[in-house]
């Protein structure tokens, strides 16, 4: 008797197990939405669905948090991924906003989807760049904390020159490039070069890229240099700097020979101690240097580049140098020998003469491309010192 009253109760729990959650359709954009259903069991059905149309993205960035809003027409919901590392984050919403912190800089994925159905939608995905001081990084203005510093002296070199910025305004050694130059300073660049910004304050140079419209142009920026004022030939060349970052933005510090007046480019050579391509995580983290001179009336160029094995040359302030010679240049980011050019052969004579200092931010040209909607503005260059070994 026993063992038929468990069997009985057996079948009975099982019957009561099956039934829990009742499978049916459970998305109330189909037809057939069963508001009962727990379970789905993908009978759902859709009639006439219409896809969504002109999604738009807009993007706020405060260092790690991102805020994001989305629109399109005859969309019924969002949802918005947020890819960091191997992991992600999917985030639905009903009007179109999210947020996400990110833990780390770095350049991170976002795909926004506008549903009509949670399987029918239109999406689009972009990438945003995470800036987020470092301890003691960040001061009260955006000026980085910490970094890479080199020594006032050397072994065998006398500090002939230098700049630490320690002052109000910009010393007597330094003058402007104003304006948009020739075919947009001969690479297509989009910015308006003023003086204004160019600042001297908390003991550094700030030089800042803005979107703002000026003299035609839909971008302003500061290009200073010591033409006419400082010239050097040889020796070792130290710059402390913090980066600015994003799509279509361009830093540089670099040289041109005292004859460039006279002689043009690339006749005079150029010496590129540092440039930097923003957009992406690679290029946010890579630096370049070049040389370019004339050769037998051809145009040349050799150059390296170096990458951090982490973060991004925003978030601190790192070395820019180079050591050069009657024999070779060698480029250095914080003493670490990445790239060396032999000068010995007569094609490149222009590079045993003075050469001058330059330092910009330029927006756009034909090496960068357009900023475009993940690019931040303003963007800031900080300039700890310079100084010119002999």
């Amino acid at each position: 008797m026993n063992r038929y009253i468990f069997i009985f109760l057996f079948l009975c729990s099982s019957f009561v197990v099956s039934n829990c959650g009742k499978k049916g359709c459970t998305d109330p954009l189909a037809s057939n939405y069963d508001s009962q259903a727990e379970r789905d069991d993908n009978s759902c059905e859709y009639n006439n669905v219409v896809l969504p149309k002109n999604l738009l993205t807009s993007v706020s960035i405060n260092e790690g948090l991102v805020e994001i809003t989305a629109t399109a027409q005859g969309a019924n919901f969002f949802t918005f991924t947020f890819y960091e590392g191997q992991s992600y984050e999917v985030v639905q919403s009903s009007d179109g906003e999210a947020n996400y912190t990110f833990s780390t800089s770095g350049t991170y994925q976002i795909t926004t989807k506008a549903h009509s159905t949670y399987n029918d939608f239109i999406s689009t995905t972009e990438s945003v760049t995470i800036v987020i001081n470092v301890s003691g990084g960040n001061s009260g203005n955006g000026i980085p904390g910490s970094g890479y510093s080199t020594p006032l002296s050397y072994p065998n070199y006398t500090l002939v020159w230098s700049d630490e910025f320690n002052g109000s305004s910009l010393s007597s050694d330094w003058g402007y490039d104003i304006g948009t130059g020739s075919w947009g300073w001969g690479n297509n660049e989009l910015e308006y070069y003023r003086t204004e910004n160019a600042v001297v304050d908390s003991g550094v140079l700030t030089i800042t890229a803005k979107q703002e419209n000026f003299g035609g142009q839909a971008y302003t920026s500061s290009r200073i240099k010591t033409q006419g004022l400082q010239s050097f030939q040889y020796g070792r060349i130290d710059i402390r700097a913090a980066l600015p970052y994003g799509q279509g933005i361009w830093p540089a510090l670099w040289m041109l020979g005292d004859n460039f007046t006279s002689a043009g480019w690339p006749n005079c050579g150029e010496i590129d101690i540092m440039e930097l391509i923003g957009g992406g995580a690679y290029n946010n983290r890579t630096v370049y240097g070049t040389i370019h001179w004339d050769d037998n009336g051809n145009y040349a160029s050799y150059g390296g580049n170096n990458s951090l094995s982490s973060g991004i040359f925003a978030e601190e302030f790192h070395v820019f140098s180079i050591i050069w010679d009657n024999n070779s240049i060698k480029w250095l980011r914080d003493d670490i020998q990445y790239h060396e050019a032999d000068i010995t052969p007569a094609e490149l004579s222009e590079f045993h003469q003075n050469f001058f200092l330059i330092f910009n931010v330029a927006v756009g040209g034909n090496w960068p491309g357009s900023p475009d909607a993940t690019t931040i503005f303003p963007q800031k260059m900080y300039v700890d010192y310079v100084r010119v070994f002999q």
